[in-house]
């Protein structure tokens, strides 16, 4: 893993020259520069393929970790502001993004919210899509490589542009298909229409499946993997209506690859603080740590990115800093109206090592929040609270409530004593203890947001403990469960389809197990597992795309209509059902901002500064957004596109 990690090197010298003209949301349209050196010379060679798929493993991370360290926001937690999941919460921001139906346009810059971190979503995916199609382009250029290699290479280059087109797909529909590198400038392309891109995109993940190998069979960790693949390729079955297909790899890759849930405890067990905070040696614990996510007897694992401390590659995400609640706020007081919590150095007078909360937990300043739902109701089946699931199980330290922490101010009477948010004085008087619960007081996955920070660990500092390095699953297997319970939804084999997901609970240790499922239910369930794993967003505009292809009903009895998605859709349905932020009249206000959401926000606006790059062509804007026009020409086909750049 370190030697393939080191490969990243290379790139600098010799691949980012060329790949520089994608640096930013609309340069992919900008003709390129002449190359300072002769690219056809570069590539062929196997070093520099090797180089090309470096650098798109690489970048494929950066959708998690960015492509260097933020303290604030990482893509993935902007992805699930349009969510049911999610909302923004850092009240003190005047630019903060809750009020999305107004702000989210062409022509707002809504890239350049650098706090959002949504320009990755654009630009450095068309980035990664360059990296792959350098490898497609060149390949044939390399002398001396046999079939099967070449067909190894392909097979990852093919995933690296699938899985790059299938999220633009998702996030902003008809987009622009780009399949080669093009030897002279173009500002003349068209949209390809998204249905078409899928059908190429299943086409070469098919190909894929066939030629990239086993996880068992290759060197390095975290290079495309024939499990991945597969995993991809389910997805696009999903997107293109072939449900049936989908399910059908979907068991290839349970039962006959070599891959299981891990059920038990296994690795590596830390418990990081547990004089404060106490963790019960788990599956769920185990299953998220970073040290567990790449070894053997992790069979769970499909496609982990490794992301490690002390590496050149490593980039510190800050997890628990963005996700975790602003606990040490001026906001959250001790019912003497004292600081209810404090961070204090391991050298001050004043600090309690059973009350180190920011070694414990990690300092949070609440960037992001859950909803309502994602806190507390999402945990509820037949009304009833699953106390046993270990995904929301405080006794086994997986699951923090703000009412579990303890107040560790010693000026204060109640020091020791567990937060309150409403506190009942000597005078029967009621007393709101928290002034800010936006982004001071909500629970969290202590499980998904913890990871080690070492650069925090000399004893005289208290500031920080912000997170530091993990690897990321990109695939794994409980997630196939829940696509194929999809596909089986689509199908109507209902009873397989509640296998699938019950699979996935009584590994969790669930007391209360579905009967029945419907496609929210399923939904609910990659809420619960995936939380923070998956694209939220974009998973829920491709389920809402194969729930109208399919034309089953949602759990409310409504089917949809492809061609109107943003009119309305599944995604939307959960928007307004579960999210109790966007559009509720009761929803706070920050900043003089409300929290808002369109149903067009299931697309996303084409940046207005890539379709004016674009002279001597026209890009199509999405519906509802300024600068639509219906009568704009889109290929039909990808072949139409694809033959276009001849």
């Amino acid at each position: 893993m370190k030697n393939y990690i080191n490969i990243f090197r290379i790139l600098i010298g010799i691949v980012c020259i060329q790949l520089s003209s994608v640096s930013c949301s609309d340069d992919f349209l900008k003709p390129d520069p002449l190359s300072l050196y002769e690219p056809s010379v570069t590539f062929s060679t196997v070093e520099g393929l090797n180089s090309a798929l470096a650098s798109a493993d690489k970048a494929l991370r950066a959708y998690w970790t960015n492509t260097e360290a933020c303290d604030l926001m990482l893509p993935l937690m902007s992805e699930y502001l349009f969510s049911d999941l999610a909302v923004a919460s850092k009240t003190d921001d005047a630019l903060i993004f809750s009020d999305i139906n107004e702000r989210f346009t062409p022509n707002n810059g809504w890239y350049n919210f650098d706090q959002n971190r949504l320009v990755i979503f654009w630009g450095e995916t068309y980035n990664g899509i360059k990296y792959a199609n350098t490898i497609i382009s060149y390949i044939d250029k390399v002398e001396g490589l046999d079939e099967t290699t070449k067909s190894e290479y392909l097979g990852r280059a093919y995933f690296h542009r699938a899985y790059r087109y299938l999220n633009l797909c998702f996030q902003f529909g008809d987009i622009p298909f780009v399949s080669k590198i093009i030897d002279k400038p173009k500002q003349n392309y068209k949209s390809t229409k998204r249905e078409a891109i899928i059908k190429k995109l299943v086409q070469d993940m098919e190909f894929a499946v066939q030629h990239v190998p086993e996880q068992k069979d290759m060197t390095y960790i975290g290079m495309i993997n024939k499990g991945a693949c597969r995993q991809l390729l389910i997805k696009c079955y999903l997107a293109n209506g072939e449900f049936q297909k989908a399910k059908e790899q979907a068991d290839i890759l349970i039962d006959k690859s070599g891959y299981a849930l891990m059920t038990e405890t296994f690795g590596t067990f830390s418990n990081p603080n547990p004089a404060t905070w106490n963790i019960t040696n788990n599956v769920i614990w185990n299953l998220h740590q970073g040290n567990n996510k790449t070894i053997a007897a992790n069979t769970e694992a499909i496609l982990v990115m490794p992301n490690r401390y002390g590496s050149d590659s490593g980039i510190r995400t800050r997890t628990m800093r963005n996700m975790v609640p602003w606990w040490n706020s001026n906001s959250i007081s001790t019912p003497d109206n004292k600081l209810a919590v404090d961070r204090f150095a391991l050298t001050n007078a004043s600090y309690d090592a059973t009350l180190d909360y920011n070694r414990a937990l990690g300092r949070g300043v609440g960037v992001v929040r859950p909803t309502y739902f994602a806190e507390n109701s999402l945990w509820y089946l037949n009304n009833t609270h699953d106390d046993g699931d270990l995904r929301h199980n405080s006794q086994v330290g997986n699951w923090v409530h703000m009412e579990d922490i303890k107040y560790n101010n010693p000026n204060s009477a109640y020091y020791g004593q567990n937060l309150s948010y409403i506190h009942i004085n000597e005078k029967g008087e009621k007393q709101i203890l928290c002034s800010d619960t936006i982004r001071t007081w909500f629970d969290w996955p202590h499980y998904k947001t913890w990871s080690e920070s070492p650069e925090d660990e000399a004893a005289n500092l208290n500031n920080y403990q912000g997170s530091g390095y993990a690897d990321f699953y990109l695939y794994r297997l409980a997630e196939t469960y829940l696509l194929r319970a999809e596909a089986n939804y689509y199908l109507g084999n209902i009873e397989e389809a509640t296998a699938d997901v019950n699979a996935i609970r009584k590994r969790a240790k669930c007391k209360i197990l579905y009967s029945k499922v419907d496609i929210d239910n399923i939904v609910d369930e990659r809420a619960r597992e995936l939380y923070m794993e998956e694209w939220r967003f974009t998973e829920l505009s491709r389920i809402s795309y194969s729930l109208a292809l399919s034309g089953k009903p949602d759990n409310e009895g409504k089917t949809y209509d492809i061609n109107k998605l943003h009119e309305d859709s599944f995604w939307w349905h959960r928007i307004c059902k579960y999210n109790n932020y966007y559009n509720k009249p009761d929803a706070p206000i920050v900043k003089g901002r409300k929290y808002t959401m369109g149903r067009h926000n299931i697309n996303w606006p084409i940046p207005q500064s890539a379709i004016d790059a674009n002279l001597l062509g026209e890009l199509s804007q999405n519906p509802g957004y300024d600068g639509y026009n219906p009568s704009v020409e889109k290929w039909k086909t990808w072949e139409e596109a694809v033959a276009d750049e001849q």
